[in-house]
């Protein structure tokens, strides 16, 4: 009778952990989706096969695997293995984990830190991990969703290496999702439409997939998509308007421009838009291009793109959204020139180059009889298109072309 009691309340207690939690790889072939770091050769078979830890940045999104893959790499090495969290954690935090990893060294065993979200501790609080990382007193594995070469400090770079994460594909969540049904035994209570529209859902993310699951499980005893619909969040777009991906999507928005792909620009608009991006940004943007890549090849497009812009700010979103896809459409059209562009840098190289370039007195003002005399603004006439036969540019630049 109590072993049977015993039974239930483990099972109780197993089933009051979230899925996401249970369903967590505890070795690296159980690891689903990541097969650019995990095929043989690969830097992280290398780490469990020869139990040597390599201090890590794993840069990837949410639910792509960091942690659980830090965890798996303690597990091989036989390390023992700390976990902070940068949010909630602080310098004494940090100086605990020093001490007990000293205590470890005394006793021959290994020491991983793992930092999650790395990247929000300051410049300071990084510099302390330096020398206990060189000394091989703890081995660092930092987790981040930012780009580690504007987050962490370069010194800290270059005592690890940065393993980048993809977001999963839809087929690993499905196949994440089937074995974690397979471990509750509810293959039969979830359509497999059901299951498609969960993975669409998650965005590539694990976790909110897993934890969408059970929560439709909970809800029916059969999931179809209706009961999904019901229940689940859809994740929000993976785009931090002061982050990584905020500026690749807007490099994108203006290369799509540039070849006049009318349907990528138009898709790379829409996913600033549907992600909070400040519209006046996206208008900032058009004017810019509307000079740097249209320039003389459409000199209206600089007027339409300042028009937009004074339009965004005056009418505010969501009506603004016309004016944006009407004038990035009407630029992504419009021929395209960088005469100017190419022009500029040209001038700006040649200015640096020759900044002490003296201009020639027969282009100087020539406001008094003593200039005039020395022969500031001699043989220049005020006539329209009128060229001196000396030219216009300094001496030291003979007959340089710019444009």
């Amino acid at each position: 009778m109590a072993r049977d009691l015993a039974v239930v309340y483990h099972k109780r207690m197993n089933e009051r952990i979230p899925l996401a939690e249970r369903m967590r790889p505890q070795n690296l072939n159980d690891v689903i989706g990541q097969t650019h770091l995990l095929n043989d050769g690969e830097i992280l078979k290398h780490i469990v096969k020869n139990r040597e830890p390599v201090s890590l940045i794993l840069w990837g999104p949410p639910g792509s695997g960091k942690t659980t893959l830090a965890r798996i790499i303690a597990k091989e090495v036989e390390a023992e293995f700390i976990e902070l969290s940068a949010v909630t954690s602080g310098k004494k935090d940090v100086e605990k984990v020093i001490e007990h990893a000293r205590q470890n060294w005394n006793l021959q065993l290994r020491t991983i830190l793992f930092v999650d979200e790395i990247h929000r501790f300051n410049k300071a609080q990084q510099d302390g991990f330096l020398p206990h990382v060189e000394s091989g007193l703890i081995t660092l594995i930092g987790a981040t969703t930012e780009n580690p070469s504007f987050e962490v400090i370069n010194p800290l770079l270059s005592r690890t290496r940065v393993l980048v994460l993809e977001p999963l594909t839809k087929d690993d969540i499905i196949a994440i999702l089937k074995r974690a049904l397979k471990l509750i035994k509810a293959q039969s209570r979830v359509a497999p439409a059901a299951l498609d529209y969960i993975a669409e859902l998650s965005g590539g993310d694990a976790r909110v997939a897993l934890g969408n699951l059970e929560l439709a499980l909970h809800a029916a005893k059969k999931v179809t998509v209706k009961e999904v619909k019901s229940v689940a969040q859809k994740r929000l777009p993976g785009y931090d308007k002061a982050g990584d991906m905020h500026y690749n999507v807007i490099s994108a928005f203006i290369k799509s421009m540039r070849g006049s792909n009318v349907d990528a620009t138009l898709y790379y608009l829409a996913r600033m838009i549907q992600a909070g991006e400040d519209p006046k940004f996206i208008a900032r943007r058009m004017v810019i291009f509307a000079s740097e890549d249209i320039g003389l090849a459409g000199n209206g497009a600089l007027g339409l793109a300042v028009n937009a812009f004074q339009a965004v700010e005056r009418i505010g979103m969501p009506e603004s959204g016309y004016v944006l896809f009407h004038v990035a459409t009407a630029l992504a059209k419009a021929e395209k020139s960088r005469a100017t562009t190419d022009a500029m840098g040209r001038a700006m190289q040649l200015a640096s180059q020759y900044s002490e370039a003296q201009v020639p007195l027969h282009l100087r003002n020539a406001p008094t009889k003593l200039m005039k005399d020395l022969g500031y603004a001699k043989d220049y006439k005020w006539e329209a298109d009128f060229k001196h036969g000396k030219g216009f540019l300094p001496d030291e630049l003979g007959d340089q072309k710019i444009f």
